[in-house]
């Protein structure tokens, strides 16, 4: 399998691109801000040819890049009906003074081909299997895109910005409630094998076995379902 990531735009928000192997069909997840040129790059010098655009939630430094990269290659973006209207509206879905300063540099707006995304539903594409998961908290429609364990890889989860390494989501834009991200972690994350590999929508590579020895946030949802455990929360990434 061939995964190749970069961080994109003022936000540092991870871009990748997921393909069986060099030379075959792709999917991109989340080409945010500035992230279209940093995309086309990464098709050349893999030989990849895009099929789809997945959207883990609808933050503008998520999705900045959907429109051009979608209508470069004639390709539909899929995203949780929760977060749709976050494409055309960024102000409302981050507040009018993060997004006032957005909105006089981006062109916002819908790709020609918009599909919605199912919890608990899977999408057969590049000749891989995403297992989407409903995933609220630091939007109403956070989803993760879940690979199975193959001969070369251990599973990868593409997070979003439910985990990080060493952290979670902010929950204080609208639709961020800091309740259910906690539920999300419990209900999503803590029932995979330590040996996932977490990619994340923001900072670096991790594992599902790391975070739950070391995250606070997901010892904290552990010690509620399993025992008690410490952990200082640490700040929060991700628009």
């Amino acid at each position: 399998m061939l995964i190749a990531g970069f961080p994109a735009g003022a936000w540092g928000t991870n871009c990748y691109l997921v393909a069986p192997a060099a030379g075959e069909e792709c999917v991109i997840i989340d080409p945010g801000h500035q992230a279209a040129q940093g995309v086309e790059e990464a098709l050349r010098k893999h030989r990849l040819e895009p099929v789809a655009v997945v959207l883990t939630h609808g933050h503008i430094d998520h999705v900045a890049s959907v429109v051009p990269v979608c209508g470069a290659h004639d390709v539909p973006a899929w995203i949780h009906p929760a977060d749709r209207y976050m494409m055309s509206d960024p102000e409302k879905a981050l507040g009018r003074s993060i997004g006032a300063q957005l909105l006089g540099e981006l062109t916002v707006g819908e790709p020609d081909d918009v599909k919605e995304l199912a919890d608990g539903s899977t999408l057969d594409l590049a000749g891989l299997e995403f297992t989407v998961a409903h995933a609220p908290g630091h939007t109403k429609g956070s989803v993760t895109f879940r690979l199975p364990e193959s001969s070369d890889i251990p599973s990868v989860f593409f997070s979003g910005d439910l985990l990080f390494a060493g952290s979670i989501g902010r929950t204080d834009l609208p639709g961020g409630d800091h309740a259910e991200i906690l539920e999300s972690l419990a209900r999503v994350c803590l029932p995979l094998d330590d040996s996932t590999v977490v990619l994340s929508g923001h900072g670096p590579q991790t594992s599902i076995g790391r975070e739950r020895a070391t995250n606070p946030y997901l010892r904290e949802v552990a010690q509620a379902q399993y025992g008690p455990g410490t952990g200082t929360p640490a700040p929060r990434r991700g628009m």
